[in-house]
């Protein structure tokens, strides 16, 4: 096929990504200079369409960012008021006291929010300061420059077959080139893959770890309510099979969000996280709460994990890495998005100075110093052992050494374990089927628990089904000549959303990817065994569309 010609469109800063972490630096790079030119561009039909998240948020970067928030009419309204930590047993809990908990544990001052509509508002505050913001514009390729530095992206590419080629319609997208390029695609963006992988960025750094988690919003009864209260649980249902909790946080509007959290490092691979969830809401203290109520919507995400020894380097010849597509996931708090307003901040103030000098298309390591050295940087190091501690010891010893741990950072600014290691990522550490029991879950029950097909329904997903399947399989052969009999094809039960089966066809077992499923949670590009799953850009607007996820 002829090489296609593309239109190019120059820029200042080229954001991809209307998450916190891309809209924090539009804002930012046009409070330093209202005359730079600034785009940000999103693969969600609009800004806060893939917006997944718990969602308690840590006012501290949107304080720095836009410090009259409160006036200027932002959706953060539903102060945290009550704080419990829970220890689940199947018929029982036990609570957790505050008063052993580190400081940064405390929500009190935090905000449930959600950020769908944080991020709608801030993109609000953006277009009025002059910024082009652009969703249903997938980046589905990096532009590159003489010198080999990222110059830009192409944007708004759709009609293409599904092999491949160019369909009847298809569109060839555009070029938008950029003095500096800020990646903010969210965990596991393909974008940010391949700008880690390019430029070598992971080199010295520990794995990356992530887990699973899935969240459904609850209208309840009103007497069962209360506002600004947070839930978090540990325990039952996993117990040892693998690390991970749940939260559960009150809105206003008689609304809850219910989360589920599993780890990917998990090692059976009969291990089944969706139906991990949906047993979870049949403990007596969440049935409790949800009976009577309905579900109105669903979604799932991957989460990052490693933390602090895992962030790779952040900066390449004309790009950056922003936010959670870094892994700045603050793992004990459950809390990112703080950090990706402070990374897009930093990012900007990097640029803007950059370009200010006539610089264009170098490494911002000054952005890169701000994020180690400072308050990004602090919040990650406290809480850098957790994961580790947990995946390695259990959840009792690392609730013990985990908490002393993150004592003795907060008040003297030091560790008794130094830096602890991550070891396997988390598709190395799923084991063979053989050495591990089936589980037995029960079936839904269609009030509290539901199927998978009839969830993924409220995530209101959608894909164009004439275009190339966006889940890319490295060898067609390995689900079925290598994965099922050697795992029990574990992608059947890892991804929350039902994309993949295995079916019978004349006798013979066929893998089947059902990509207009894809909740774009990218489980299935870190957990898979065999590193065998791709997971790339669909054409824009096609994806989930959470109402106020």
């Amino acid at each position: 096929m002829a090489e296609i010609e593309r239109e190019a469109m120059e820029y200042d800063v080229v954001i991809v990504g209307a998450g916190p972490a891309g809209l924090s630096a539009a804002i930012r790079l046009k409070q330093l200079d209202a005359d730079l030119e600034v785009v940000v561009l999103e693969k969600g039909s609009e800004v806060g369409a893939h917006i997944l998240s718990g969602a308690v948020l840590d006012p501290c970067g949107l304080n720095a960012l836009i410090p009259d928030w409160k006036a200027k009419g932002a959706p953060v309204n539903v102060e945290v008021k009550e704080d419990n930590f829970l220890m689940l047993g199947e018929a029982g809990h036990v609570r957790i006291p505050n008063f052993p908990m580190p400081p940064l544990m405390n929500n009190h001052g935090n905000y449930i929010v959600s950020m769908g509509n944080v991020c709608r508002w801030m993109a609000e505050q953006a277009e009025e300061m002059g910024i082009e913001i652009f969703p249903g514009m997938a980046c589905s390729e990096l532009v590159y420059g003489e010198n080999g530095e990222v110059k830009g992206v192409v944007a708004g590419e759709f009609g293409k077959n599904p092999d491949g080629t160019p369909g009847p319609s298809y569109e060839p997208g555009m070029e938008l080139h950029g003095k500096y390029v800020f990646i903010s695609e969210g965990v596991r963006g393909s974008l940010a893959k391949e700008v880690i992988n390019k430029y070598d960025l992971a080199a010295g750094k520990d794995v990356q770890k992530y887990g699973v988690g899935m969240k459904e919003i609850w209208e309840i009864d009103p007497a069962k309510h209360k506002e600004g209260t947070v839930t978090h649980t540990m325990g039952w249902p996993l117990g040892s099979n693998a690390g991970g909790g749940s939260f559960i946080y009150h809105l206003d509007n008689n609304q809850v969000y219910v989360g589920f959290v599993v780890h990917l490092n998990y090692k059976n691979p009969h291990l089944f996280p969706y139906m991990e969830f949906q047993r979870f809401k049949h403990h007596p203290v969440v049935a409790q709460l949800l009976e009577g109520g309905k579900r109105v919507a669903y979604g799932a995400r991957a989460i990052t994990e490693g933390g602090y020894q895992s962030m790779p380097k952040l900066v390449a010849p004309g790009v950056a890495l922003l936010g959670c597509s870094a892994g700045m996931v603050n793992v004990p708090r459950i809390k990112g998005n703080h950090n990706a307003m402070l990374s897009g901040k930093a990012a900007a103030e990097a640029a803007y100075d950059a370009i200010k000098a006539e610089r264009s298309g170098d490494e911002l390591t000054a952005y890169e110093a701000d994020v180690r050295d400072g308050a990004i940087g602090k919040d990650l190091k406290m809480v850098r052992n957790v994961k580790p501690m947990w995946s390695k010891w259990g959840l009792t010893a690392s609730l013990a050494f985990g908490g002393l741990d993150m004592w003795t950072n907060n008040l003297f600014g030091f560790s008794f374990f130094g830096t602890l290691s991550h070891g396997k990522n988390d598709a190395e550490a799923t084991e063979e089927a053989s050495k591990h029991k089936p589980i037995d879950y029960p079936k839904p029950d269609g009030v509290l628990s539901f199927d998978r097909l009839t969830n993924v329904s409220f995530a209101m997903t959608n894909h164009e089904e004439s275009q190339p399947c966006h889940l890319q399989l490295g060898n067609a052969d390995t689900p079925i000549a290598v994965n099922l009999p050697k795992f029990a094809e574990p992608a059947q039960r890892y991804c929350p959303a039902g994309v993949y089966e295995v079916v019978e066809k004349d006798g013979q077992p066929e893998f089947v990817v059902n990509f207009q499923n894809c909740v774009h949670c990218k489980t299935c590009d870190i957990k898979d065994p065999s590193q065998n799953i791709t997971w790339t850009t669909p054409q824009g607007g096609d994806g989930p569309n959470y109402p106020n996820m």
